[in-house]
């Protein structure tokens, strides 16, 4: 970024301090102090919002933070809010943006401004959750502003300019502010920000009058039904206001920079003065050109970086003038637009040139940095270097490729793999009856220690933390089960720390998919595999039986999916590991977190005691949509755990989805004890928050009744085994603490009814 030192007569106190991109996001956003921020944790995003909750809970703003159930959630939430005449605030990354995608048009469509931090990361799959451009490149093609901040100090400036573009009468549209994950959004670098709040809002001024749907006096009608001509008219009308924003950038980053002193051109220019070749990238990686950049001009040759501030709307002209008399130009993008012959940015480029008659420059296009792969000074040498072979032969030997691919060796073969466990192996210990009158089902069960002594079909090796509840509780279900097994993980730790490429602790077949789609995945998988069988493709006594393991909030942001994949009644088991919350992205409330409980979004403080409503009930959703089985586990009794495993697989080979969910603790997060994890999740059931049952076709049965066996605790016993929960033993916080166990026992006793009335 280039630094002027504009004189004015008084500028405001600004403070110095050494911050990353995602600590002066939060910082803009809580000076700005939004009405709304709709969100929901995606790395690397995420920790925007956790920083904004930690302000929250110490009182150092008023935003309003709603955890969606999905990214499509919250821009929904988003959206809603900003009909409502207030300002907006969101963070996103990666699938979470092409989640929300949808929501994108309507929201710029019907011109309702609001802010969207798009913390840049490589879109699945694979999964990579480092940084690159391929999500930025879906995003221009919403019709919302987009700006482009390189580094932490213009990432604190391009979201204050945000608010006032967005806002401006003249334009009326919602704004991204792009910047790099990982590069920006983590690393700290020196910066400034005004020391006091009230500058922040003078300069974004208040929120301007606009149509509102909290007027009943004045009802409104947002997002009617369009025919022709009217929605081309509307289109128009949106390009008109995206031109007009062209001025009304210009007009806001001169005013900012006189009162910062920090001055962004509508496009970077660096040492272009006399440039015959350079470079066009975006963000972070034009500040590693641009030192590259003083070394061959010290050399004597003739280079120079081009980099713009925004993206949209695309700044042709200035690119056109920038352009003029370069020979040679090499434009690098993380991001591709497959089988076009270069990314987006590319194509943009080359049709502004074209534009200009007189324009004679030679463009090529290289890839880089995909999945997150660093961009060091050598790599930028490399892209000079092509530019000025081209430049000085009027030649172009290569337009467009990709740099930084490895070469594969075809003498290498990959690693072995885990030893595959063959159907002997996992067979004969287990069996599952069912009585022709009663249609009950009988499960005999060796002793869970020969059970466990059965080849495991996760091997040792994975990388979990220390104390990791997940695969106890995943282990002892998975040795319940008997023959071949095809296992399908949504995203989450279970997945993350058991599949590093290319290696992989599964001994069995494995497939992944992202949060909200898992189950309909595995249920196209279950129809082929019988389909098939039926058309005489797979042998007929072939028998595979079909899990999908979830967690980490899979069972939010894909709970409707769960829920269709449940109501078409699929032959598979669903299996969720509670860890009650998002803990592949850094301890985030889910829906199943109860109430009071700390995690990095609902912060505990001064102004803040943990989360605000109670935690999701997901079994008896599951049973509401009558598929034929529905349980709770936790290693803690594996018996009942094995039992239930038996008879889960039982119903998903013979009548249909069965659904489990197993409480497993995270040591880690819950700031709790590795040697206490059995004794927390029995202590959970003791205490009747994790109560164990079974719902066979609608019939309800307690399956452990620590009442009866005069084992039944206080919730406060459990609480306090846990660092997240203690706050809520302390007497300022006993009225949250009676709620929640108010909670506890009215599920306990509905519980209870259900099982003494099978018609319930």
């Amino acid at each position: 970024m280039r630094q002027e030192d504009i004189k004015v007569a008084a500028r405001p106190d600004q403070r110095m301090g050494f911050l990353s991109g995602n600590e002066m996001a939060a910082l803009a956003a809580s000076q700005i102090n939004f009405h709304v921020m709709g969100y929901y944790p995606i790395t690397p995003s995420t920790e925007i919002a956790e920083l904004l909750s930690e302000m929250q809970a110490n009182g150092e703003h008023d935003i309003v933070l709603i955890p969606g159930d999905g990214e499509h959630g919250a821009a929904g939430i988003c959206y809603g809010a900003t009909t409502g005449g207030g300002r907006v605030f969101n963070a996103t990354s990666a699938n979470g943006l092409l989640y929300a995608l949808e929501q994108l048009p309507v929201q710029s469509g019907t011109r309702f401004p609001m802010v969207l931090d798009l913390v840049t990361r490589s879109v699945s799959g694979p999964l990579d959750i480092r940084g690159d451009h391929s999500d930025l490149y879906f995003a221009i093609h919403t019709g919302w502003i987009v700006l482009l901040a390189r580094d932490p100090q213009a990432v604190y400036d391009m979201n204050i300019m945000a608010v006032r573009i967005g806002e401006d009468p003249r334009v009326q549209l919602p704004v991204i502010v792009a910047y790099d994950g990982f590069f920006t959004s983590h690393q700290k670098r020196r910066v400034h920000y005004f020391a006091h709040q009230d500058t922040v809002q003078q300069f974004i001024g208040p929120v301007p009058e606009r149509i509102t749907a909290l007027n009943p006096r004045q009802p409104v009608t947002i997002g009617p039904y369009m025919n022709d001509p009217d929605l081309i008219n509307n289109k128009y009308q949106l390009h008109k206001a995206m031109e007009a924003a062209r001025e009304v950038i210009a007009e806001v980053f001169a005013e900012y920079a006189e009162l910062s002193g920090r001055h962004y051109p509508i496009v970077d220019l660096y040492r272009m003065e006399d440039a015959e070749a350079a470079v066009l990238l975006l963000n972070s990686a034009a500040e590693t050109a641009k030192d590259v950049a003083d070394r061959l001009r010290e050399q004597g040759l003739k280079v120079g970086v081009i980099s713009p501030n925004i993206l949209r709307p695309f700044p042709a002209e200035e690119i056109r003038k920038a352009c003029r008399n370069l020979k040679a130009l090499l434009i690098g993008e993380r991001g591709d637009s497959y089988g076009s012959g270069g990314g987006p940015l590319t194509h943009e480029v080359k049709a502004a040139l074209k534009d200009d008659p007189e324009n004679r420059t030679l463009v090529l296009t290289r890839i880089y940095g995909l999945g997150g792969k660093d961009f060091y000074p050598d790599d930028a040498e490399a892209f000079f270097k092509l530019a000025l072979e081209a430049a000085e032969t009027g030649r172009v030997k290569v337009r467009f490729d990709y740099h930084g691919v490895t070469p594969g060796d075809p003498n290498r073969v990959p690693p072995p793999g885990t030893p595959v466990i063959s159907r002997e192996e996992v067979t004969g210990l287990v069996s599952v009856t069912q009585d022709p009158e009663t249609g009950q089902l009988k499960v005999k069960l060796p002793p869970p220690r020969q059970l466990m002594e059965r080849p495991k079909r996760i091997a040792p090796g994975h990388g979990a933390c220390p104390g990791c509840g997940i695969f106890p509780a995943i282990n002892q279900f998975l040795a319940a089960l008997e023959g071949d097994v095809v296992v399908l993980y949504q995203t989450g730790c279970a997945m993350v720390v058991t599949t590093g490429y290319p290696f992989t602790a599964h001994r069995i077949t494995y497939i992944h998919n992202l949060f909200q789609n898992g189950a309909p995945t595995l249920s196209g998988l279950v129809e082929m595999f019988f389909e098939r069988k039926r058309r005489g493709e797979i042998d007929v006594g072939e028998d595979i039986t079909f899990v999908m393991i979830t967690g980490d909030g899979g069972m939010d942001i894909g709970m409707g999916s769960a829920i269709g994949t449940a109501l078409r009644n699929h032959k598979m088991i669903i299996l969720e590991y509670d860890n009650e919350g998002y803990m592949n992205t850094g301890s985030q409330l889910s829906y199943s977190t109860p109430i009071g409980h700390r995690t990095s979004t609902s912060e505990v403080g001064p102004h803040g005691r943990g989360k605000l409503f109670h935690h999701k009930d997901t079994p008896m959703i599951m049973a509401a949509t009558n598929i034929p089985y529905v349980f709770t586990g936790v290693e803690a009794f594996p018996q009942d755990l094995m039992r239930k495993a038996a008879k889960a697989q039982w119903y998903a080979k013979n009548e249909g989805l069965a659904y489990g969910k197993v409480l497993i603790t995270c040591p880690l997060n819950w700031r709790s004890e590795e040697r206490l994890g059995t004794a927390i999740v029995e202590a959970a059931v003791n205490s009747c928050f994790f109560p164990l049952y079974e719902i066979e076709r609608g019939v309800t049965t307690i399956t452990y009744n620590p009442e009866e066996k005069g084992k039944r605790i206080p919730v406060s016993e459990w609480l306090k085994l846990m660092g997240k929960t203690r706050h809520l033993l302390r007497p300022e916080n006993k009225d949250l603490l009676e709620e929640f166990e108010r909670e506890v026992e009215r599920r306990w006793q509905r519980l209870k009814a259900r099982h003494e009335h099978p018609l319930l």
